[in-house]
């Protein structure tokens, strides 16, 4: 279980992320109404400007303040990269 920063100390679990989703479209002001009508939205920005939406698997909406490209790369940093674990998997073969 990895936990990700959405912001202000809150942080949600990086395994149930489906997307990482800009606010400037009506499509995501449009999401953002529908999880708030069925009692799915959850508000971390702490009063300040909603700059990305989360979409969880539980169909849960997600406000946070932070950038989604800062989202991303949290999310990446998780993950390592598959030529670095492919490289650490040979040098501990070579090892032995």
């Amino acid at each position: 279980m990895q936990l990700i920063n959405v912001g202000f100390g809150n942080t949600v679990m990086a395994d149930r992320i489906v997307a990482v989703v800009n606010t400037g479209s009506s499509p995501s002001r449009k999401l953002k109404e529908l999880a708030k009508a069925a009692g799915k939205l959850v508000d971390v920005t702490e009063g300040r400007r909603t700059r990305s939406l989360l979409v969880m698997d539980s169909n849960h909406v997600v406000l946070s303040s932070i950038q989604p490209d800062t989202i991303t790369q949290r999310l990446a940093a998780l993950q390592p990269d598959p030529y670095v674990r492919d490289a650490i998997s040979e040098q501990k073969g070579a090892e032995k």
